[in-house]
C-alpha cells in the first residue's frame, strides 16, 4: 500500500464543523489513515516512507458530489429530442467525456438520474474496470415514465401496478443502485409537468417494490401534487421539488406539499443550475427571436419562483443536496459549484452548502460509509482548492489537486 502525506492551509472535513488550521491528512492506499493537526505526531509510525504534497495556501475537503447529473445528454443546448437520435454507442462516449470533465472539475462522485438502456451500467464498467477515468458513478439506469411521459427515449416506459413492479425488478437486476420516477412530465415535449404522471397505488407498488430490494426511491416532481404524493409513498429523494400550475410554467407555493416534505425526511436536489445556465444563455445572444425571448422571459419568472420557494423550504426544514441536472440543456457538468452558489443565495450559509454537496449528498447516496467526510477510514476522494471556499464559495472553482481512491487525478499546485 502506497502511503502519502497531505499538508494544506485549512481543511474542510465536510461535516459542518469549524475548518482545521494546518491539516495534515495520512492516506494508507485508497483510504485515509489519520487526520493531524501541525505535524504527525513522533509517537506514530503511520507516515513511515510516505511522499508529501504540499498546498499551503489552500482548503483540503472531500470530492464534490452531484446528485443529479444526465451523462448520456451533451449540455449544450441541444434539444432534448435531438440528442437521444444518436445511437448507443455514441451516447456512451459522451457520457465518458461528461464524466472526465466532472472529475477534472473535482466531482469525484456523479448520480446519475436517467440515461438510455445500459449505457450508464457500461460507462460505469469502464471506469471501474481502469479502461477510463471518471468519477464514482450512482446510477438508476433507464428513469421509470408513464407510456409517452417525460424521457420515454431512454426506455423506462411502464404503466399499472404489474408493470411498475416488473420494472423495478428489471432495473435492480441491471445493476441499479436507486429507482428513479418521473412523478410529472417535464422538458420531454407533449408532456405535462403540471400534474401527477402515476396513480397514488401505482406509486405505493413501484415503492414497495423497490424498497424491499433494498433500493431508495426518487421522484421527479414539477407539481404540487406530485410532492403530495412522493411523500406519502415514502419517497427518499425528490427531484426538483417545483410547483408548476400550467402549461405557462406559472408557479404556486403549496406549504402543505413542502410540509409533508420536511416531516417525510426525503432529500431534495432544487436543481437551480438548470435554469441558471438557460438564462445565461439565452441572455448571451445578441438577437433573439420572439420565442427564444418568451423562454428567456419564463425562465426569469420560474428562476425568481424557484429562489424564494427553495428559501421558504429551508425554513420548512426540507434538506437540501447538491443535484445540477447537468446534461440537460444549456447546464454543464461543472455546474455544481453554481448550485451551491445558488443554494447560498437562497438560505444555507456557505458551510451549509458545502455540507449538501459532501456528507449530505453522501448520506442520501447511501455511500456516507465510504465518502462525503475527511475522517479516518473514509475512502481518499479529496480536492484542495486555493484560498477559503467560506470566503466565496467560488474558490471551489479553483482546483489544485484532485484525487479518487487515493491516485492523484491532477495536481496543479
Amino acid at each position: 500500500m502506497t502511503r502519502t502525506i497531505i499538508r494544506a492551509g485549512r481543511l474542510i472535513d465536510g461535516s459542518g464543523a469549524p475548518p482545521l488550521i494546518d491539516p495534515v491528512v495520512v492516506l494508507d492506499g485508497s483510504r485515509i489513515a489519520a487526520v493531524f493537526q501541525g505535524a504527525v505526531p513522533e509517537n506514530w509510525d503511520g507516515a513511515a516512507g510516505a511522499s508529501v504534497l504540499e498546498y499551503p495556501d489552500a482548503t483540503l475537503l472531500p470530492g464534490l458530489i452531484d446528485c443529479h447529473v444526465h451523462l448520456n445528454l451533451p449540455g449544450d443546448g441541444t434539444p432534448f429530442p435531438l440528442a437521444v437520435e444518436e445511437p448507443d454507442g455514441v451516447l456512451v462516449a459522451i457520457s465518458v467525456r461528461n464524466a472526465q470533465t466532472a472529475l477534472a472539475a473535482g466531482i469525484t462522485t456523479l448520480r446519475d438520474c436517467g440515461g438510455r438502456g445500459a449505457t450508464t451500467f457500461d460507462v460505469r464498467r469502464a471506469i471501474d474496470r481502469g479502461y477510463v477515468s471518471g468519477p464514482r458513478l450512482v446510477l438508476c439506469g433507464q428513469p421509470i415514465t408513464i407510456t409517452g411521459g417525460h424521457c420515454w427515449y431512454f426506455g423506462g416506459e411502464a404503466d399499472g401496478v404489474d408493470a411498475l413492479r416488473h420494472k423495478v425488478r428489471e432495473l435492480a437486476k441491471m445493476g441499479a443502485d436507486f429507482i428513479k420516477v418521473m412523478g410529472t412530465g417535464g422538458g420531454t415535449p407533449g408532456t405535462m409537468s403540471w400534474q401527477p404522471s402515476f396513480s397514488r397505488e401505482e406509486l405505493d407498488v413501484l415503492a414497495q417494490e423497490a424498497h424491499s430490494l433494498l433500493r431508495k426511491v426518487s421522484i421527479h416532481c414539477l407539481c404540487g401534487e406530485a410532492l403530495l404524493l412522493a411523500a406519502a409513498v415514502g419517497a427518499d429523494h425528490i427531484e426538483h421539488a417545483w410547483f408548476i400550475t400550467d402549461e405557462a410554467g406559472n408557479q404556486r407555493y403549496m406549504p402543505e406539499a413542502v410540509d409533508a416534505l420536511a416531516r417525510s425526511g426525503a432529500r431534495v436536489s432544487a436543481t437551480l443550475a438548470v435554469g441558471y445556465h438557460s438564462i445565461k444563455a439565452l441572455a448571451a445572444l445578441e438577437r433573439r427571436s420572439p420565442d427564444e425571448q418568451a423562454a428567456l422571459d419564463r425562465w426569469r419568472s420560474m428562476m425568481d419562483d424557484n429562489l424564494s420557494h427553495f428559501n421558504a423550504q429551508v425554513k420548512a426544514g426540507v434538506q437540501f443536496v447538491a443535484g445540477t441536472d447537468a446534461g440537460w440543456g444549456h447546464t454543464p457538468y461543472t455546474a455544481v459549484v453554481d448550485e451551491m452558489e445558488l443554494m447560498h443565495q437562497g438560505g444555507l450559509s456557505s458551510m451549509e452548502a458545502i455540507v449538501a454537496a459532501t456528507s449530505r449528498a453522501a448520506s442520501a447516496l447511501a455511500i456516507d460509509g465510504d465518502l462525503g467526510l475527511v475522517r479516518e477510514g473514509m475512502v481518499a476522494n479529496l480536492i484542495a482548492v486555493a484560498g477559503n471556499p467560506l470566503d466565496d464559495l467560488r474558490n471551489l472553482e479553483k482546483v489544485q489537486l484532485v484525487m479518487k481512491n487515493g491516485t492523484l487525478v491532477s495536481d496543479r499546485a
